[in-house]
């Protein structure tokens, strides 16, 4: 495993607390699936979803991130650089 990929224990408890944030089933969504476009997501969930992911894994992403943190998958990639950097 590189420094950019995270565990599947750790995309699940992601995916948990997007889901949550969204207000969605985890099973609704899918790694590609987009917030916006797919489930209805606006700038504020977006920026909800980025400081609970700050606030659980104790890393701080930068707000340009955000245009990225389209799906599950570029979240994943984003928390992975977070988290390889803080180490």
């Amino acid at each position: 495993m590189t420094s950019t990929e995270i565990t599947a224990e750790r995309e699940n408890e992601i995916k948990e607390l997007v889901a949550d944030i969204l207000e969605l089933e985890p099973e609704d969504m899918t790694r590609t699936s987009r917030f916006k476009e797919d489930h209805e997501a606006d700038s504020l969930l977006a920026i909800e979803i980025l400081a609970s992911l700050e606030k659980t894994y104790k890393i701080t992403i930068a707000q340009q991130e955000l245009a990225r943190m389209v799906n599950l998958e570029s979240v994943y990639e984003v928390v992975a650089e977070a988290i390889a950097v803080r180490h």
